[in-house]
């Protein structure tokens, strides 16, 4: 059922193109696949690359625009601020080939790279460079956060994982939270649908701020935030409420007060991490000493033997500082017997180890690069209109998916779809040379 599924889905999404403005037919098709297809993969016949739900939407999308959009390619000119994307999708190959393990293990690699990665900003930056087409995105991921919202309710009242319901098998054990049920519907765990939950309730409050939207199916819009911030709390995601808190302070501070020290201090905190990290000085037990004297002991053993991990990983990946161990677990501490001691979290310690540094440095660019270049050419003095209020929204959300990062290693095509789109809008303006407001009105309309 499962591979009968995700081949259906590939005619459904050129199906859309034909029906549907492309904009639109490329959002419905990256929300829906994200949120309602099967965790199921498996191999194409002499292709070495994954079929999953976003492969499939992907080549699904590349094969519509060359029927009937073919013009969009054209759209596309390579910029140094697309040298991070192109260099995090390349490094699976330069590992493979410093290691010793073959172009096709390299050539293979990469290419599940690109797919996962390199093809979701590609078609961001051609289909929706625009702040308008920004805004179509919030507006996709703000219905999906609310299509989800019976699904989550009614998971966290039965208990029945609705993914094992419906496909057959689930991602992972029943996962429960602070005496309840924490759901995860179609996703891989409730970190993720935490996560996700969060960009959808930080895209509801920006478009009911700036009236983008007042009333969904004659609902009042503040009905509906109090119904989807209630489902998000129900979540029972920790880090994705912290997360949510986050956004919002720098985003109204920004917007309100002008401030956008904020988000310059957290992208500077995000890069202190990671370097600390990286050379094995992060202060990991100092850490968990002064929490215990607020916090249980008991619950910071988890943030513990985490800090213990990426020390161990850490080391390991200094052996190979420059492009990593590569794939197949050479990136793990073994003991005798082969048993792995090691267990890779968060999606830094992963790219330091397999990809080494420069897999490092280049996936966090590609994050952040797109959120910095918007703030600093779009000051919050700036944010003189509704569609640009929103796009703000975006790489507030995006800051917080790259926080999320350095704790936790679930990729989402939706957010690089975001930050190609958000690297569209900054080249347009430099290709206008014009100020920040002027290509905001022509891309409006």
């Amino acid at each position: 059922m499962n591979t009968l599924v995700l081949y259906a889905w590939f005619p459904i999404v050129v199906y859309l193109f034909t029906r549907f403005p492309p904009q639109r037919a490329l959002i419905t098709s990256f929300v829906v696949a994200w949120l309602f297809l099967p965790l199921a993969a498996f191999k194409l016949p002499s292709i070495p690359v994954e079929y999953n739900k976003m492969s499939a939407t992907c080549l699904a999308i590349l094969f519509a625009t060359c029927l009937y959009n073919v013009d969009r390619f054209k759209l596309f000119r390579f910029h140094w601020f697309d040298l991070p994307i192109t260099v995090w999708c390349l490094c699976p190959f330069a590992a493979s080939m410093t290691n010793g393990l073959g172009a096709y293990d390299g050539l293979s690699s990469t290419i599940g790279q690109i797919m996962a990665w390199g093809v979701p900003y590609f078609l961001g930056r051609i289909y929706l460079n625009s702040f308008s087409g920004l805004r179509q995105l919030a507006i996709g991921i703000f219905w999906g956060g609310l299509l989800y919202i019976p699904l989550c309710l009614f998971e966290a009242a039965t208990r029945v994982n609705l993914h094992g319901l419906i496909y057959r098998f689930t991602a992972g054990a029943a996962d429960l939270r602070y005496g309840g049920y924490r759901p995860s519907i179609f996703l891989q765990n409730g970190l993720v649908l935490g996560t996700w939950m969060m960009f959808a309730t930080l895209m509801g409050v920006v478009l009911w701020r700036t009236k983008t939207i007042k009333h969904i199916r004659n609902v009042p819009i503040s009905w509906v935030m109090g119904i989807l911030v209630t489902t998000f709390i129900l979540v029972r995601a920790t880090g994705a409420a912290f997360l949510l808190v986050a956004a919002l302070i720098i985003f109204i501070a920004a917007q309100r007060y002008g401030a956008s020290f904020l988000m310059w201090i957290l992208a500077g905190g995000l890069f202190v991490y990671l370097y600390l990290g990286v050379i094995g000085e992060f202060p990991g037990q100092e850490i968990i000493d002064f929490l215990a004297k607020f916090i249980d002991p008991d619950r910071l053993q988890s943030l513990g033997f985490r800090f213990m991990n990426e020390e161990l990983l850490s080391g390991k990946a200094r052996e190979r500082i420059l492009f990593g161990w590569g794939g197949f677990g050479r990136n793990q501490l073994y003991k005798e017997g082969g048993y792995a001691i090691t267990i890779t979290d968060s999606l830094w310690i992963i790219a330091f180890g397999q990809n080494g540094l420069v897999g490092l440095i280049s996936v966090f660019t590609t994050l952040l690069l797109p959120v910095l270049g918007f703030w600093f050419f779009y000051p919050p003095a700036s944010w003189s209109h509704p569609n640009i209020v929103i796009t703000a929204a975006i790489t507030v959300g995006l800051a917080m998916y790259a926080l999320d990062c350095v704790l936790n290693a679930f990729p989402n095509s939706i957010f690089t779809l975001a930050g190609g789109g958000l690297t569209g809008v900054l080249l347009n303006r430099q290709l206008q040379g014009s100020p920040a407001r002027q290509p905001l009105l022509r891309q409006v309309r």
